[in-house]
């Protein structure tokens, strides 16, 4: 059976990203501490690196995750009685499909909703989706998903799917106002599958954020090329070092880069000039690691009831089924 023609809906100004990037760059390096958020790692180049680092032998979360899918993905489905599907920040929705497989195996999947900020991406994805799963009807999503919510697909249950340890990438403060806005978008009895990296040894976790060959490094050094080629900056990328740590209050990894020399760094394409001095460092990404009962509780306090965990047999990864509670 030949699958139908996905339906694409592009909710995002096709300007968001420069706009946005000019606004996070003010916001974020123009004040102390300095920061950049990590969406813009994002690029080719460093998309491209990301991909290599879910390869790598020190970095676990993908492949955890995917074995939970592997082994889980029968049970997730019948654990629900979801018939729409939506993914957030979809990509290529690779691991997803062990999902769709399950789902389709019971018969009752209807559409699969990916979100996805990437075009291209997005397009190409679906019309694979819709050629491999003709009996499920594709409505992509062009989108943010930190701002466009309000756009999901109504009229059906359904399961919401948040993977890859994403969430720990958002602040407490952010997590609390994303959660809070997903849950306000949901209906009393819709679903989220939520994947959550765990708290484990630090030495492990700094590993997996600290390879040997200096992946890692690279990805996210990348931020600075990034403003160096769109807003015309000049950062001197080579006297910046990368930092990992690990912080054992807020239980999360932080990704800085060290600036090794003060430096004045023009941006004038977003029209601020300020100076780095010598050891000052710029976050660029953070990313939580949970426990069960805390996550457990974030959830609760927006209105979201957890009714299954499933681990992977080391217990380095979760995920989270929870219904959103009348």
């Amino acid at each position: 059976m030949r699958g139908r023609e996905p339906v694409v809906t592009v909710v995002l100004d096709p300007n968001w990203a420069s706009g946005a990037l000019v606004d996070d760059v003010r916001r974020g390096l123009g004040s102390q501490p300095r920061t950049l958020p990590p969406k813009w790692l994002y690029d080719d180049v460093g998309s491209e690196l990301f991909d290599e680092i879910t390869r790598l032998p020190e970095y676990y979360p993908t492949e955890r995750e995917r074995s939970i899918l592997r082994e889980h993905a029968d049970d997730i489905v019948a654990a629900c009685d979801a018939t729409t599907f939506v993914e957030l920040g979809s990509g290529t929705s690779d691991k997803t499909r062990l999902l769709l497989d399950a789902f389709t195996s019971r018969g009752r999947l209807a559409r699969f909703v990916p979100v996805d900020v990437s075009d291209a991406t997005l397009r190409q994805a679906a019309k694979e989706l819709s050629e491999r799963y003709p009996s499920i009807r594709v409505e992509a999503v062009v989108g943010d998903f930190t701002l466009h919510l309000g756009h999901l697909p109504r009229g059906d249950r359904r399961l919401v799917a948040f993977l890859g340890g994403t969430i720990g990438n958002l602040y407490v403060e952010e997590r609390a106002a994303f959660l809070g806005a997903l849950a306000d978008s949901l209906d009393p009895g819709d679903w989220l599958l939520l994947g959550t990296d765990l708290v484990k040894s630090p030495e492990r976790i700094i590993a997996a954020y600290d390879d040997s060959r200096g992946v890692t490094a690279a990805f996210v050094s990348n931020c600075l090329r990034v403003l160096n080629r769109e807003l015309g900056a000049d950062f001197d990328l080579d006297a910046f070092t990368y930092v990992p740590f690990w912080d054992p209050r807020m239980e999360r990894m932080d990704l800085r880069l060290r600036a090794e020399m003060p430096q004045r760094v023009a941006i004038p394409g977003a029209g601020i000039t300020f100076d780095l001095f010598q050891g000052e460092e710029i976050r660029v990404e953070i990313s939580t690691k949970f426990r069960p009962d805390r996550l457990r509780d974030e959830l609760a306090a927006v209105g979201f009831g957890v009714t299954r965990v499933w681990t992977d047999r080391d217990g380095d990864f979760a995920l989270t089924l929870a219904r959103r509670e009348g």
